[in-house]
């Protein structure tokens, strides 16, 4: 299950929004064997494509690098879909490079609405998760 902040998860749908009719990407950082998303980066997708996302190489390596300075990990990974279901396709399943991240997808094919799903994708197999969306802002 991914547990994840409301903000963070504002942020995620505001840029695939603010990007759509392209793909929006980006990663959501943590302490390192935490698996709690903390510090939201978005990027850039250097495809600029409504069916295809890629993060930027020189700007994925400045990101991973001040991950490492920061005792961090990528803990989230998203990109959104702009026409279709927030499902990983074919490509996205043979992208995914780090098992231990959550992909997170957001469907912004709706005007008014935003379908968000996670999965983890190890060795090429799909596995939804249940999002748990939480206010930090209140003390529990």
């Amino acid at each position: 299950m991914l547990t994840i902040d409301s903000a963070i998860v504002d942020a995620i749908v505001a840029h695939a929004r603010r990007d759509h009719p392209d793909e929006a990407c980006g990663v959501v950082a943590g302490p390192i064997g935490s698996d709690l998303p903390t510090r939201h980066i978005a990027m850039d997708n250097a495809a600029r494509s409504m069916t295809f996302y890629e993060f930027d190489s020189m700007e994925q390596l400045r990101v991973w690098r001040e991950m490492d300075d920061n005792d961090e990990e990528p803990v989230v990974i998203y990109h959104s879909h702009t026409a279709t279901e927030a499902y990983p396709s074919r490509t996205d399943i043979s992208f995914a490079g780090e098992p231990g991240a959550h992909y997170v997808l957001v469907s912004t094919r709706e005007p008014d609405s935003e379908e968000i799903r996670s999965f983890r994708i190890v060795d090429g197999v799909v596995t939804e998760e249940k999002v748990n969306i939480v206010d930090a802002t209140v003390d529990a």
